[in-house]
């Protein structure tokens, strides 16, 4: 939340997705733990202060009894979409958001149509006002998410979709998960897929947070960002070695362990400085937040979770990464509110 005297820190949920005491013993796996014990877990790690999942409609009343039982509300909820194919699961997906009490729906849609067409800007923003009509009838807000494989991974598209959108005097809520950017950072192969190789190697676009002028800085800059995810991506990390797709190709490595795994934990050497591109992201996120007024942001989550690009196969304590992320975090906020220029206005650190 934000006034115009008192800026305070967003709440912080951690992702249903990443809810599991993983161990060499027992590597991060698709197999989820019951709804409760997920709960119980984010509750007891005194971490967080909201659960961030979409529940099926078949788990309502366990959602419902876990959110009751140890007050851990769920504020933000996620999924994805193809146009021409789930309009119907989006608008169901939407009621399930405002039945259990999400404010937010986080919606990623991919790059192309159904028929296979690339989806082009006008598409996009025609998309993301219908979506926004029907979310808003309901109470929910939307919000985009950059993501790799849909539209927002052509990174350049964002700020033209927003302006079309605001044209309309609708508010563009963007969520931003900078480690679709930072593991792109010395990848030439991954910065073609988003098309930008060529201006980053000519220094006109830059995806590194910690220089000036950053796509980072930019999203923040034009007043979109919604709510902010934090998952460290190393730039040019390794990929996810212990997992293998069906055509053999191991998951793109989007997800860099943001404590220092113990032997036999990952696949790969862990080096402290691959996660400063991800911390320094969310330091610019809330240093935004506390230094305007109006600031759109409203939801934070931490984002380690188990799927094949992210962690799925590693040997580290998934859960423990989130908490870890969800610290981060606050001590950043604290760090931005002790600053002596601010210190006496901020509120709400911990």
């Amino acid at each position: 939340m934000h006034d115009d005297t008192h800026p305070t820190l967003p709440p912080i949920g951690c992702n249903g997705r990443g809810v599991q005491r993983s161990s060499r013993h027992q590597p991060i796996g698709l197999q989820e733990l019951p709804i409760r014990e997920q709960f119980r877990l984010v509750s007891e790690t005194g971490a967080f202060d909201c659960f961030d999942r979409l529940p099926l409609r078949t788990q309502m009343a366990e959602y419902e009894s876990a959110i009751a039982e140890f007050n851990l509300p769920v504020h933000t909820a996620s999924w994805f979409y193809r146009l021409g194919e789930d309009e119907a699961l989006l608008a169901h997906n939407l009621r399930i958001c405002q039945a259990i009490g999400a404010r937010c729906h986080n919606i990623m849609t991919f790059k192309h149509h159904r028929d296979g067409h690339v989806l082009d800007d006008a598409e996009i923003t025609d998309h993301y006002l219908r979506v926004y009509d029907d979310a808003m009838s309901l109470g929910v807000e939307p919000s985009f998410e950059l993501h790799v494989n849909m539209w927002t991974e052509d990174f350049l598209r964002v700020r033209e979709v927003a302006r079309r959108v605001q044209a309309y005097g609708v508010p563009f809520h963007f969520t931003l998960d900078y480690s679709h950017v930072n593991f792109k950072i010395g990848n030439p192969a991954e910065q073609e897929l988003s098309g930008v190789r060529e201006l980053v190697e000519s220094g006109e676009l830059v995806l590194d947070p910690f220089e000036p002028g950053s796509l980072c800085e930019q999203w923040l800059d034009i007043g979109i960002v919604r709510w902010a995810q934090l998952r460290a991506a190393g730039p040019n990390q390794p990929l996810n070695l212990w997992h293998r797709n069906e055509d053999g190709s191991p998951g793109r490595g989007i997800q860099y362990p943001m404590l220092r795994p113990g032997p036999g934990e990952w696949h790969s050497p862990w080096h402290a400085y691959l996660l400063e591109p991800s911390k320094e992201a969310i330091r610019k996120v809330l240093a935004y937040h506390h230094a305007h007024p109006h600031s759109p942001l409203r939801h934070l989550t931490t984002e380690f979770i188990n799927l094949p690009d992210y962690g799925l196969g590693a040997r580290y304590d998934l859960l423990a990464q989130n908490v870890a992320a969800a610290r981060f975090m606050r001590q950043a906020w604290d760090e931005i509110c002790a600053r002596p220029a601010v210190q006496a206005s901020c509120k709400g650190a911990s």
